[in-house]
């Protein structure tokens, strides 16, 4: 244990395995697999989170049933192909002294044809919430062989060496179905009565234990409350995980929130809800469970955090997965006494779970590590075998970046920013309503590059002859990009500008969120980039200091790209909440100071409306003149990275950073 976290770091039995803390990395699909088997991307994952310093890692589901296959990423059904891939990463973790567990789930009738290539095996035949399906009522047969495959997956999962299986029990998915009387229309021996309900679990964990015996861990990932009439409530969450626990079934109860039938969002949670969103259920289910420990979840995403949620009784154990996805050596840190050194989350969903709703593997846009721990070898860099004197001009998340893996490496660093403040435009961003956890993180870029002396000038802006003139040995140019003025829009590529783009009351998002302008009352913003932040963001900003806004978009649907990140439903919410009127599949064709001509671009159709402003949220354009200057210059090593190259997400800036620094 430590002064700072007295219960965070004491030690609790989970049935016969001893934790040496009380954090948990808990399951969340990573969409690594290799034809469904655990590949080298996994073994570097979850080998580095042991490292760090987890208690527990829980790895992510496997689908008990064909039926069940949810991704592609999936790990293989009903094959013992899986075991000795999986024994090389738990016979690893267990030399960090970490205990390991393996979720298996089946998503029940709400699972996904394109990938299964099944009917979706579900309690009551119900229509998916995944896709326009329906679903496949079960015969008593097929339940007794879903029965069966859960113990057969949970019997892979010993000879692979895990010490236990959490069944997913959660989110309306197939166990959860069963108990809940809102899809569990049954009327025969699996419906009706609590009972009844409860049969299909208690037989899989009944199965489980018969099959591996005393020693092995079953766990339970539920969710909270179903918030529409007829719903499971806390209450009847609590009768169930009660009359689990009083027959000694179940050991350890994870506790979530949300749900596929509402708030899908909420399964991850952005920044748009707040800290301790699990707190409150994980500690109702504590209070009715005497054998069984409880891990609360969700928005629960420091060591301060779980420390808070554990000492005031409302759980055992606290599952950072977020938290331990950016730093996966949050544990070490934190019982270290260096809790400032943590990589904070930002909460934001892009590159974790965005990435996965793309089909592709998880990494994450602060730690590029994330997936690229078996090419790195994890979160640490090496020494470097000749120190260098390394300059870098521009402050953003990549000079910055940048500059502490050079220093980290031993080299002699200086980063030059022509303005008065580190930061760039994440700086920006992180001034938009909710969006506050990228300061924390652009604070902790700025104590890393303190206490690893590099030498930081601000207000200076740097010439070619400077750079020529520095003495450096390697020149990194992060100038970023600048805010387009054009008003181009993608409708209408033949236009270079828009007309009236050139008139005094047009501003850009930047000038609203840098506090340059305070645009007039009733505000067009124009979005050319289908709602991703730098638009929904400012929008709801404006609104919020009671500017009447309208969005203007080509696309479909409002905030269309934040869906990816499980924030464009959210954001919505709180377009609703403030009053941002949404414009959908509609240009700009000119302003005229006051005048908007609006064409919808199904029909053609144009509408005037008036406004007092207009703000343009476009692609910027790269600030890329040095690069330009020193391009042929032969006696310099110079690279260009991030929104310099060409405008784009802080994601690829901190990425290219990291492996640029890497290489020197």
């Amino acid at each position: 244990m430590t002064m700072s976290y007295p219960t965070l770091f004491f030690p609790l039995q989970l049935r016969h395995k001893t934790l040496k803390n009380r954090i948990v990395f808990g399951a969340r699909t990573v969409n690594m697999s290799h034809e469904g088997i655990p590949a080298p991307r996994h073994f570097g994952y979850y080998r580095e989170r042991a490292r760090g310093g987890a208690a527990m890692i829980v790895v992510e589901p496997s689908p008990a049933h064909r039926t069940g296959v949810l991704i592609r990423g999936n790990f293989l059904a009903e094959s013992d192909e899986v075991i000795p891939h999986f024994r090389k990463i738990t016979d690893e973790c267990h030399d960090h002294g970490t205990v390991m567990v393996h979720q298996i789930f089946h998503v029940g009738g709400h699972g996904d044809q394109d990938n299964s290539w099944q009917p979706y095996w579900s309690p009551s035949g119900l229509p998916s919430m995944h896709d326009p399906c329906g679903s496949h009522a079960m015969t008593d047969a097929e339940i007794e062989k879903l029965i069966e495959a859960f113990v057969q997956a949970a019997r892979r999962d010993r000879d692979a060496g895990f010490d236990g299986v959490d069944l997913f029990a959660g989110y309306n998915c197939i166990i959860d179905q069963f108990w809940s009387p809102i899809t569990n229309k049954r009327t025969d021996r699996w419906g009706g009565s609590l009972e009844n309900r409860l049969r299909f679990g208690v037989r899989i964990v009944e199965g489980i234990r018969k099959m591996a015996g005393a020693d092995f861990i079953i766990g339970m990932t539920i969710s909270g409350a179903k918030k529409y009439p007829g719903g499971l409530s806390l209450e009847d969450k609590q009768e169930i995980v009660s009359w689990l626990d009083q027959r000694g079934l179940v050991d350890d109860c994870s506790v979530g929130t949300g749900s596929y039938l509402n708030q899908f969002s909420k399964i991850v949670p952005s920044f748009h809800f707040g800290m301790f969103l699990g707190r409150d259920d994980a500690a109702a289910i504590k209070e009715v469970v005497s054998h069984a420990k409880v891990t609360a979840e969700a928005r629960i995403k420091t060591p301060s955090n779980a420390e808070e949620v554990l000492s005031a009784g409302k759980s055992d154990l606290d599952s950072i997965v977020r938290g331990q996805i950016a730093d996966p050596h949050l544990a070490n840190k934190a019982s270290q006494g260096r809790a400032e050194d943590i990589r904070p989350c930002i909460s934001c969903n892009q590159i974790c779970i965005g990435r996965r709703l793309r089909d592709y593997y998880v990494s994450c846009l602060i730690n590029p590590s994330v997936s690229r721990e078996h090419e790195w070898d994890g979160d640490t860099v090496r020494p470097a075998e000749r120190q260098k004197h390394v300059l870098l001009v521009g402050g953003g998340p990549a000079g910055m970046e940048a500059a502490r893996v050079a220093a980290e490496r031993g080299h002699r660093v200086r980063l030059v920013e022509r303005t008065r403040e580190l930061g760039g435009q994440f700086r920006l961003a992180s001034g938009q309503p909710e969006r506050g956890e990228i300061g924390a993180y652009l604070t902790w870029l700025q104590t890393q590059l303190t206490k690893l002396q590099v030498k930081v000038e601000l207000g200076k802006d740097m010439t070619a002859d400077d750079i020529r003139e520095s003495g450096a040995d390697e020149v990194i140019l992060c100038t970023g990009s600048v805010p387009s003025r054009s008003g181009y829009q993608r409708p209408f590529p033949h236009q270079e500008r828009l007309p009236g783009a050139d008139l005094p009351n047009v501003h850009t998002i930047q000038d609203i969120l840098d506090g340059s302008v305070d645009p007039g009352t009733n505000v067009l913003l124009l979005d050319d980039i289908n709602g991703w932040w730098p638009a929904s963001g400012t929008a709801i900003h404006l609104a919020r200091q009671r500017h009447m806004v309208t969005a203007l978009t080509a696309s479909e649907k409002a905030a269309a790209q934040l869906d990816i990140s499980l924030t464009g439903d959210t954001t919505r919410e709180r377009f609703a909440k403030y009053g941002v009127e949404v414009i959908l599949a509609s240009a700009l064709e000119s302003w005229d100071g006051r005048t908007a001509r609006i064409v919808n671009l199904y029909t053609g159709d144009v509408e005037e409306r008036d406004f007092d402003s207009l703000v343009m949220a476009l692609t910027n354009e790269r600030e890329d003149r040095l690069t330009r200057e020193l391009h042929e210059d032969t006696q310099l090593s110079v690279h260009a990275i991030g929104d310099t190259v060409q405008a784009r997400t802080a994601s690829m800036a901190i990425y290219e950073a990291r492996s640029l620094a890497m290489g020197m």
